[in-house]
């Protein structure tokens, strides 16, 4: 049987490249050393756990079925690899959402199973009741747990954009009295929490566990599909605090730290990401912009006239510029045109053209989106430049060519203080001597507003799908 002291080494290990790993993905050029950190950290804990079951099993404890605990990784595992071998960048935020919601799931079916069994998990003998401390704990996990659950299930909804349920379309949810309903709930809910404290009985713990899993649904539906990349972060947060909250219970010193740092970490974000969008943190959960009067819908653009041309037009004013600069968004990533931009970007390079990448914090649908995609086609990451280090270029820049964004570069950002946007920090294409903006419509972007860009006079739409569009460039510069 592995020793206990071989065993918090192990873990100790583990939580050291966890910390790495969040170190190494904090910059495109060392992501990938991080990830193979967090790989390196996951396979240690998952190993040393086993290998401590695996002793517990041979030595005959009550409860253990070591069939069961094999099966489970191998099914956890292969469903694991398979969908990230599977899925496409474009559908990475759903699956992120997905991850979130099995975190919070497993972080209630622990709980549920410490309450059934307590003695199972040598936290008390046979027949005793549960400590004070240990109710307490299993409380928040089970909460947290349930509304990242819900919340998650809701938001993949959402980023999918594919189900006709009112309830996962992306635009917000509100009705009269809601913000109201959800504080009720969470004060009943807390009210249940503090009973099974009190008493360890099924009955509060099943009610806490209900209207958990109903504000879970309710805190997300409110949030409009422009504040998604803030939904993503805060429920990764969530599901990390739910992780320690059990780990406290169990008294797994891995499951505290790799829960603290996935919790804090994802705060951290969630502010980072307010911050780039100009809002609060308690203003995207009690609304987004979805939610925000005043939003302009599709169609309510029609009656306006916009310059038009075609990728052959684009490449020319490319090729004849000193300087080009890239602006990618979703419409890039659901054309899977990462490879062809990065195609069309040598070209230019090679005639002499300084090309640039410019990457809003909320671009695409989850933090950092914009990144991984251009990483995903080795576009140089000397190349690739944050908001803030690359708006006071704009003014000198030839052409930028928008590639499927629209709210992370709408001037009313900037010029309209009734805009519901107003006072978003957006990359600041408009200033720059040429615009191209590639669509596939006219339609609104997440925000539902209407973007003055694309009706200047230096601005010229190219339509149609980004993949098509960019290939068509490159041929012509050949």
């Amino acid at each position: 049987m592995i020793s206990p002291n071989l065993v918090t080494l192990l873990y100790l290990i583990a939580s050291v490249c966890f910390i790495q790993a969040l170190k190494g993905l904090s910059h495109p050029t060392t992501s990938r050393r991080g990830n193979l950190f967090g790989m390196v950290g996951m396979a240690i804990a998952v190993l040393t756990t086993a290998a401590l079951i695996a002793g517990l099993a041979s030595h005959g404890m009550a409860g253990i079925d070591l069939g069961w605990i094999v099966l489970g990784l191998l099914i956890g595992g292969s469903v694991g690899t398979v969908m990230a071998k599977r899925v496409e960048m474009t559908k990475m935020p759903e699956l992120i959402a997905f991850m979130h919601s099995m975190i919070g799931l497993a972080a209630v079916a622990i709980a549920i199973a410490v309450i059934a069994e307590p003695h199972a998990f040598n936290i008390v003998a046979n027949g005793l009741p549960l400590p004070t401390g240990n109710r307490f704990e299993l409380v928040i996990g089970t909460f947290v747990g349930a509304i990242t659950f819900s919340g998650s299930v809701i938001a993949f909804g959402k980023l999918s954009g594919t189900y006709k349920f009112r309830l996962f379309q992306g635009a917000s949810v509100v009705f009269p009295g809601q913000h109201m309903l959800n504080l009720v709930l969470a004060i009943v809910m807390l009210a249940f929490g503090a009973w099974f404290i009190a008493t360890q009985m099924w009955l509060p713990y099943a009610v806490m566990l209900l209207i958990a899993f109903a504000l879970g649904v309710l805190i997300i539906i409110p949030i409009g599909g422009a504040d998604m990349p803030v939904v993503i972060s805060m429920l990764n947060s969530y599901s990390g605090w739910a992780a320690a909250g059990i780990g406290f219970s169990l008294n797994n010193p891995m499951l505290i730290i790799a829960g603290s740092l996935v919790g804090s970490s994802g705060a951290v974000l969630s502010y980072i990401m307010c911050k780039a969008m100009n809002r609060s943190f308690f203003s995207v959960i009690l609304g987004g912009f979805g939610a925000a009067p005043g939003a302009a819908q599709n169609g309510g653009q029609a009656q306006r006239s916009v310059k038009s041309g075609s990728p052959e037009d684009s490449a020319f004013l490319m090729s004849n510029a000193e300087s080009v600069t890239i602006v990618p968004g979703y419409g890039l990533a659901v054309a899977r045109a990462q490879h062809a931009l990065k195609e069309l970007a040598q070209k230019l390079t090679d005639q002499g053209v300084i090309v640039k990448y410019a990457i809003h914090p909320v671009a695409g649908r989850m933090p950092g989106h914009m990144n991984v995609l251009l990483a995903e086609a080795e576009v140089p990451y000397d190349q690739v430049f944050e908001m803030d280090d690359i708006n006071g270029e704009f003014a000198q820049t030839d052409v930028v060519l928008v590639l499927g964004a629209n709210d992370v570069v709408n001037p009313a950002a900037k010029n309209d203080p009734n805009s519901p946007i107003a006072g978003m920090p957006i990359l600041e294409a408009y200033k720059a001597r040429t615009v191209i903006v590639n669509k596939r419509s006219m339609a609104t972007g997440y925000a539902g507003l209407d973007n003055e860009l694309f009706y200047m006079d230096k601005t010229m739409m190219v339509f149609g799908d980004a993949k098509k569009v960019i290939e068509g460039m490159v041929k012509a510069i050949e």
